[in-house]
């Protein structure tokens, strides 16, 4: 352990460093994502899971896949996921937007209360650090839900509008 200094003050602790690994091939050509079908149709093969698993599809500024991630699988009914983990790839990557992908088990992709809450926490959060959230896309059986393509991530509509609307 080296000994280093902080605005005058000595510190004898640990030193952290972070290193983002690049694996693949020279022949991998990075993949463009346009829209929900083709999210989906990367994605497929989630459809047969048997516990809920969400993915970071981190994205370079020409909307290029430079990553995908898993960020958390959980069970039939849930997969924890918090901003700190979805986001420190997505920063280790400089990626300028990601995509959110998740299992639904039961094959009904039609997002939850937790669904969206999750999702718009999220998207606040990576508006602070800069990070575009492009789409959450819900993977169910033969099936998806798109959050981009009915409107819900842009947050200037209600998502949970009052009775009397």
């Amino acid at each position: 352990m080296k000994d280093s200094y902080f605005d005058g003050f000595e510190y004898k602790g640990l030193q952290v460093r972070t290193n983002l690994e690049i694996d693949g091939g020279k022949e991998y050509k990075p993949i463009r994502l346009s829209n929900s079908d083709e999210v989906y149709e990367s994605f497929k093969k989630l459809e047969n899971c048997d516990r809920e698993r969400f993915y970071s599809v981190l994205l370079d500024v020409k909307n290029r896949v430079i990553g995908v991630e898993m960020v958390s699988q959980g069970s039939l009914e849930g997969a924890p996921v918090h901003p700190r983990e979805v986001y420190k790839t997505a920063l280790l990557a400089s990626a300028a937007s990601v995509i959110f992908v998740h299992s639904h088990p039961s094959g009904d992709p039609e997002p939850s209360v937790s669904d969206r809450e999750v999702t718009k926490t999220l998207k606040e959060a990576g508006e602070l650090m800069g990070i575009e959230v492009l789409d959450h896309v819900i993977i169910g059986r033969d099936k998806y839900y798109s959050f981009a393509d009915y409107d819900e991530l842009w947050l200037q509509k209600k998502l949970f509008p009052s009775k009397s609307e």
